[in-house]
């Protein structure tokens, strides 16, 4: 019988292999040679990153001390008369605090459960075709710019609210807050969204089997699991109502007064930008105070809301 074994190479043991070593090799240099340039890249933007907070942060307080030593801190925060070019002249932003407070205090009442379910709506009630269409819709208000929400504002909502309480004029902090409301909404409507879907179908399911609702079982358990990004959709809406100013100096009259639901009232972002351009000397000095504690209000929110953050992942 013919032998059919295949004959044996009579190359030496081995040849073959070290015809790939070197490509092989070379793929993992290379691989390691992009790592390293894109953990540098990642560094330094990460250090960009800090060094640009940290030049902000000595600006504002550089710019931002002098005239608070000059007008005294105490009555510059405390002060309820706003006349920077009157013959004695009195820099009090405490309206302008307050009424940034109730705004953006008010737009989170309005805007967070509205967002909240607007996202649990689009997520499990509405039909597949339409969540699509709704998501986009979400994505498109996010991106129109603020100047069209005033334009809108101080066209429709203004007057309809004169109309309905029956005021001279609609420009007041209560049309401000509608308007920071629906501003807001695309930002928690859109994280929140995302942190919802991100909760894995066991626990819903789950849920079900143990004999919850629907509703119970969305509320109870998928919110709850899903606190944390909603959490941090509302911070990022606070975020923006609280540096918001287009929108708003359309809309809240830009007198400054004492916080009044109904009367026209005056924002520490519309108090900057509005006197900005001609203010000089001390005046000018003390809107760039005005920034410094407008800049430490949004610090000192932020780690509020991180410290609760914080406290809600460890339990």
């Amino acid at each position: 019988m013919t032998d059919t074994k295949p004959a044996l190479s009579s190359a030496p043991k081995g040849q073959g292999v070290p015809e790939r070593t070197p490509s092989l090799s070379s793929a993992k240099r290379a691989k390691g040679i992009i790592e390293r340039v894109m953990n540098i890249i990642f560094f330094v933007c990460g250090v960009a990153s800090v060094l640009c907070v940290a030049a902000i942060t000595i600006y504002m307080v550089v710019s931002g001390l002098p005239a608070i030593r000059e007008i005294g801190l105490w009555d510059f925060l405390t002060g309820t008369v706003w006349a920077p070019t009157a013959e004695n002249p009195q820099f009090g932003i405490l309206p302008m605090i307050l009424t940034t407070i109730l705004g953006t205090f008010g737009a989170i009442v309005v805007g967070a459960p509205l967002g909240l379910f607007t996202a649990v709506f689009i997520c499990y009630l509405a039909p597949k075709k339409a969540q699509a269409f709704l998501t986009s819709a979400v994505e498109l208000l996010a991106g129109i710019p603020s100047v069209i929400y005033g334009l809108v504002g101080i066209t429709v909502l203004s007057p309809l609210v004169a109309k309905t309480f029956d005021l001279p004029s609609g420009a007041s902090l209560f049309t401000s807050i509608i308007v920071l409301a629906i501003m807001i909404l695309p930002t928690i409507v859109s994280v929140t969204i995302t942190s919802l879907r991100a909760v894995p179908q066991e626990y819903y399911d789950g849920s079900l089997a143990l004999g919850a609702t629907s509703m119970t079982s969305i509320f109870k358990m998928n919110i709850r699991a899903a606190k944390s990004g909603i959490i941090t959709g509302i911070v990022l809406g606070i975020g923006r109502a609280i540096g918001e100013t287009m929108a708003i100096i359309m809309v809240s009259g830009n007198v400054v007064n004492m916080p009044n639901l109904f009367g026209s009232v005056r924002f520490l972002t519309t108090g900057i930008v509005s006197e900005m351009s001609y203010a000089s000397g001390l005046h000018r000095e003390a809107l760039f105070s005005i920034g410094l504690i407008l800049f430490l209000f949004i610090f000192a929110i932020n780690l509020i809301l991180t410290g609760i953050l914080k406290k809600g992942a460890k339990q």
